[in-house]
């Protein structure tokens, strides 16, 4: 396996001292290449996860490795989109592309050569003088992508980095995603809340319980030869995923409102998109 995570557990201490543990237990095997996503409550360790095998932060215990390589720090192998896009506003599109380029003294005829290359793949080419206050929020969140991909990563990590963008944008970006994916080889680590999101996108969906997180089930998500998913296999799936995360989803509301709190499933609320936990 490319990307192992082994028996890791992580604990933060809250406002009133007390130590809350957020993952226990943890063990996933990714395979270079592949694109796993993470579904799960909110607060259930989703991202704190992904900021472990970013080496954005540390675990209790545990080992994550890359290829054999223990995780101990950040890494160029490694890199992260969030949910908000963070580009540089006095730097232009093709600017905030270079950045990290720069920052490695690469030539900078080399380094724009690059950047146009994967400007072109987002489909932002037009866009490349353009300055991020005058860019819609999809393609700030391209520009974004574009900025990872320029490194040049093995792992993609992503933190539901299209949960700020109507549905319609999340449609395109979807497609542009994938097309990315399949052209670059690259691994993608994804984190949403949304399961439609998860089913149309992934290979496997890692489903987590809630805090602390533990994984609750693997599921894989069937394709054709084309890299297809089936309507109807997407529907199954989004339900099987669905009744996983009931009960979990239970727990959490029991937290907010009560133990005398009566789940009944169709006072869930649930969009179209099969976003779980997002509005607790």
């Amino acid at each position: 396996m490319y990307l192992t995570i082994e028996k890791i557990q992580k604990s933060f201490v809250n406002d009133r001292k007390e130590n809350v543990k957020v993952l226990d237990g943890i063990n996933l095997n990714v395979k270079k290449g592949s694109f796993v996503s993470i579904v799960g409550p909110s607060g259930c360790g989703k991202s704190t996860l992904l900021y472990l095998v970013a080496g954005l932060d540390k675990a209790d215990s545990g080992e994550i490795r890359v290829n054999g390589d223990l995780v101990t720090k950040p890494g160029p192998e490694r890199v992260v989109v969030f949910q908000e896009a963070g580009l540089f506003p006095w730097l232009t599109v093709l600017e905030n592309v270079t950045y990290g380029l720069n920052l490695k003294k690469m030539p900078k005829e080399e380094a724009k050569a690059k950047a146009l290359d994967v400007l072109k793949m987002v489909h932002l080419s037009k866009y490349v003088n353009s300055y991020p206050h005058e860019l819609s929020g999809g393609m700030k969140q391209r520009v974004s992508i574009a900025r990872a991909l320029v490194m040049e990563p093995d792992i993609l990590l992503m933190d539901e980095p299209f949960s700020a963008l109507d549905e319609q944008t999340r449609m395109v970006l979807h497609k542009e995603l994938l097309d990315i994916w399949r052209k670059t080889k690259v691994t993608i680590f994804f984190i949403t809340h949304n399961i439609r999101e998860a089913v149309l996108l992934s290979e496997e969906v890692v489903v987590f319980a809630t805090r602390p997180g533990r994984i609750k089930e693997i599921i894989p998500v069937p394709t054709m030869k084309d890299g297809v998913t089936p309507d109807s296999v997407t529907l199954n799936t989004e339900q099987r995923i669905l009744s996983i995360l009931q009960e979990e989803i239970e727990k959490v509301l029991k937290e907010e409102i009560g133990d005398d709190y009566s789940f009944k499933t169709d006072h869930l609320h649930r969009g179209d998109s099969g976003d779980m936990g997002s509005h607790i």
